[in-house]
């Protein structure tokens, strides 16, 4: 069997320990893996008629060329935000905007169909978030062997308790967070820290909690920003040490308000979400007698290798794909459900949205997580 392995999306700690995993499990039982670079883009680059191109967006992936590896955060395949169902032509590989060109947009997936067939892959393992899996999915329903490991610090993809990345991100912050009070200790002042997280408001959630947060808005709650200021503000006075730490999740957003969009879109058409962390801390500075800390980590969060979670669950992840081809099974995404590794339908994920559950898991007269009971719930069940 020969295996085409790609991964999408933005970069997180985890993909190289997965891609070892699969790498090195398909040899064990005589199979081939090529590494597909640049995600999706990659299968749209091979142009039939240029052979010898190729090798820029393909890798032949052997137990020696993964060794070390799983040693580093990123991706050793690179990868790219684009879906071929989408595909804007500014972004077309030459030979599609050749014949493409006088459109705006075009569905592509005839092309990375045949550029599979051409490859003469018998099955190909996506790794990535939304974006990544729903072309997988798409792909499986048009009869390609697919399967899929969802990838994504944001942890949103709908029907797994777990994507790679998730953890790292949340020990990144708390370790940024624990950092950053010496510095708010010294100097009295409120101390807000904005979190990637998109639409989910899991990695602020997680965070608050861990990290032991006074206040946490997530972005599934609008929040009244002269409310905040004065909790915050009385945090403050109340701490001993004389400040107060709050967490916000980048999607979050003032009550009647809409979430902060940054700068232009981006050339795959999405906007930065962020500055709400800039809005609360004015918010804050009006309250307060003492200056604001607003800290963005933004890529800190996804940056440096994986921490022991995620290098486990990636490497489940892995074993598991290898596992379900070697069984057959085929249209499947790989799963964490209740604390076990599990696959489910490669579609599930279009079935719904995750998002942090408010009714369990916050107190929003408070802007605080809440857990209100342990007993039964799972490792990853906020």
């Amino acid at each position: 069997m020969k295996i085409g392995v790609l991964t999408g999306g933005g970069d997180v700690p985890g993909l190289n320990v997965a891609i070892k995993c699969i790498v090195e499990r398909a040899a064990e039982r005589g199979w081939s893996v090529m590494g597909i670079r640049r995600g999706w883009m990659g299968l749209l680059a091979l142009d039939p008629s240029q052979r010898s191109g190729w090798a820029e967006w393909t890798q032949i992936l052997d137990p020696d060329a993964v060794r070390t590896v799983a040693r580093d955060g990123g991706t050793m395949l690179h990868t790219s935000r684009l879906e071929p169902q989408m595909l804007p032509m500014a972004l077309a590989p030459p030979h599609l905007k050749d014949a493409y060109g006088d459109r705006d947009t075009l569905d592509a997936t005839p092309y990375v169909l045949d550029a599979i067939a051409t490859l003469g892959l018998d099955a190909v393992i996506a790794l990535g978030g939304d974006g990544t899996l729903r072309f997988a999915a798409r792909l499986a329903h048009e009869g390609v062997p697919m399967i899929s490991i969802p990838k994504t610090m944001d942890n949103d993809v709908f029907g797994t308790d777990y994507a790679i990345g998730f953890s790292t991100a949340i020990t990144r912050s708390v370790d940024a967070i624990s950092a950053l009070r010496t510095t708010a200790a010294s100097h009295e002042r409120i101390l807000i820290v904005e979190l990637f997280g998109r639409h989910c408001g899991q990695t602020a959630l997680y965070t608050g909690l861990l990290a032991d947060a006074d206040r946490t808005f997530i972005a599934e709650y609008p929040f009244d920003p002269a409310a905040a200021a004065q909790f915050l503000e009385m945090d403050r006075r109340a701490s001993p040490s004389r400040y107060a730490v709050a967490v916000i999740s980048e999607g979050a957003r003032e009550i009647d308000g809409a979430a902060s969009e940054m700068g232009v879109p981006d050339r795959y058409g999405r906007r930065k979400l962020g500055g709400i962390g800039e809005a609360l801390g004015r918010a804050c500075s009006e309250a307060s007698t003492e200056g604001v800390i607003v800290q963005n980590l933004a890529y800190l969060m996804r940056s440096g290798p994986p921490d022991a979670t995620d290098r486990q669950i990636a490497y489940g992840y892995g074993a598991l794909a290898i596992d379900l081809l070697s069984a057959g099974k085929t249209a499947r995404m790989c799963a964490l459900s209740g604390g076990r590794l599990t696959d489910i339908a490669i579609d599930t994920l279009l079935k719904g949205e995750k998002r942090v559950d408010v009714a369990r898991h916050y107190d929003g007269a408070a802007y605080r997580p809440k857990l209100r009971a342990a007993a039964g719930l799972s490792l990853f069940g906020f």
